[in-house]
């Protein structure tokens, strides 16, 4: 391999125009490589999509809905919302090939500065809170096999930092450290061995969501239940926690406010975009990814719901033991052995989505780094490539999350990243829309551009999205201000940081 030095362009030449860097170049002594073929990709977008989350958000959602009519219909109102900007992005990864993703639109279509505070979130809260979470996912449901991995069993117990802050480690939290570095200690030794473990652990879990939705309408069906819930699918159920919905206008709101759950279980299906530049042609394969990984994700999470309505009560869909929907129709269908064959599957599908997120985010910094608005040694490639500092840096701000805890003195203790989610909910659905947006943007500042794949149905489908997503946020907004506000707060701590580089450059 050469060691000359190679100068990487602010910007990708396609796209440059003058006057719209903001920092000089940061100059590489190794390049990426492109690893990543269609599958490898299509696995990355299924594998970072499947989580925990629809093996449990179906019970909020049921409580908040109220009947199984509108269970669905949410989750097919997430899916279009889905695939529309799955359809969207296709366009904006074909015209800009490079590494940065969300932040490379948002810096071409607006200025920099979108781009930056994307990324500072992206950072700060939205891909190393969900790390954190996903990893203390993994090892909750580790718990169940092997008790002593407990989030009460204090290995170090909390030491209190102020009043409603503490830091500990739990076997939990240890877990999930564990899981953590493992995964990146893997992807620092280069892609082949990043997309390797990708794509055995979401293959395996395809196959387990798969096998658990043959269950539920197989050996697991019950005529009861078909009939309590289809029979009579959008009448509100007693008991239910959902608000009366009167007219249009209050189905839209509870269909609306629900979505915090269904959209982000099928949340960052766009995060192989970070690693476009090691995508083997990326114009024609990243568009093909994005949608066909997608739409298999959102088939199986139609039919998993499908399944639950066809095994399980909505009753007991809504009061399902700490919302494990998915370990109750299991427990329903092999009483002794259902709950731990679902802890089982829960972590294989955590465990790859640990390693999908890792890999792609630290690209994300990555492009940040090159462009001058990141700490510089993340500009830097190791001997296999790859990152590596970008990956150690996420690494030990993920953990820090891990550790972090809240405390208040009628909950207890509690987990910090899980408040920081929360916030930043609303905020993200703020950059998918302005990205969403960007497609049009784009197509007028540069209709000249190249666009090997152009929106399929543009403009109605990136329109849709943007209608679509603007309301969930408003709703979120008046409905759930105490989760949502502070996170606009979250995004503007990133334009002073932002304000400080650019003048410490010039």
């Amino acid at each position: 391999m050469s060691r000359e030095e190679v100068q990487i362009p602010h910007r990708l030449d396609l796209m440059t125009q003058p006057g719209l860097s903001t920092a000089e170049p940061v100059v590489a002594t190794r390049t990426l490589k492109r690893q990543l073929g269609f599958f490898d990709s299509a696995m990355i977008v299924v594998g970072v999509m499947i989580g925990s989350g629809i093996f449990i958000v179906p019970a909020n959602m049921a409580r908040v809905l109220g009947s199984p009519g509108w269970l669905l219909l949410a989750w097919v109102f997430a899916g279009v919302l889905t695939v529309s900007a799955a359809l969207s992005f296709g366009e904006l990864s074909s015209m800009m090939p490079g590494a940065g993703g969300m932040y490379l639109y948002l810096s071409e279509a607006y200025s920099p500065l979108w781009g930056f505070l994307y990324g500072w979130t992206f950072f700060t809260v939205i891909q190393t809170g969900t790390i954190a979470a996903v990893g203390v996912a993994f090892a909750r449901f580790s718990g169940v096999l092997f008790p002593w991995i407990s989030e009460r069993n204090y290995l170090l117990g909390p030491v209190k930092l102020s009043e409603h802050y503490a830091i500990s480690l739990s076997s939990a939290q240890m877990v999930a450290l564990v899981a953590i570095l493992l995964l990146t200690g893997t992807n620092a030794l280069g892609l082949k061995y990043g997309k390797w473990v990708q794509n055995l652990f979401t293959v395996t879990k395809i196959a387990a969501l798969g096998a658990l939705i043959v269950a539920g309408f197989t050996i697991g069906r019950s005529s009861a239940a078909v009939h309590e819930n289809f029979a009579q699918m959008f009448v509100t159920r007693s008991g239910s926690a959902a608000p009366e919905m009167v007219g249009a206008l209050g189905i839209l709101v509870a269909v609306c406010v629900a979505q915090s759950g269904s959209l982000f279980s099928a949340d960052s299906w766009h995060n192989v975009t970070f690693a476009a530049e090691e995508v083997r042609d990326p114009r024609r394969v990243l568009p093909r990814a994005l949608i066909l990984g997608s739409v298999l994700v959102i088939v199986l999470y139609l039919a998993a719901n499908v399944a639950y309505l066809s095994t399980l009560s909505f009753g007991e869909i809504q009061g399902a033991a700490h919302d494990r929907v998915a370990t109750a129709m299991l427990e329903k269908i092999f009483p002794s052995v259902g709950g731990r064959l679902m802890a089982l599957a829960i972590m294989i599908s955590t465990f790859g989505c640990i390693n999908s997120l890792i890999l792609a985010g630290a690209r994300a910094y990555y492009a940040m780094a090159r462009d001058g608005l990141f700490v510089p040694a993340a500009a830097k490639l190791n001997k296999a490539n790859v990152p590596g500092a970008s990956l150690a840096m996420q690494a030990v701000w993920a953990g820090m999350l891990v550790l972090l805890t809240t405390y208040s003195a009628t909950a207890g203790y509690g987990n910090l990243y899980s408040d920081l989610l929360d916030y930043v909910i609303s905020a993200a659905l703020i950059f998918y829309v302005l990205t969403i947006a960007a497609v049009v943007v784009l197509r007028w500042k540069r209709p000249l551009a190249e666009r090997p794949y152009r929106t399929f149905g543009y403009p109605v489908t990136p329109g849709f999205y943007v209608l679509g997503a603007s309301a969930i946020v408003v709703c979120l907004f008046v409905f759930r201000p105490a989760t949502t506000w502070p996170g606009l707060g979250i995004v503007a701590c990133g334009a002073p940081v932002y304000f400080l580089i650019r003048r410490r450059k010039r």
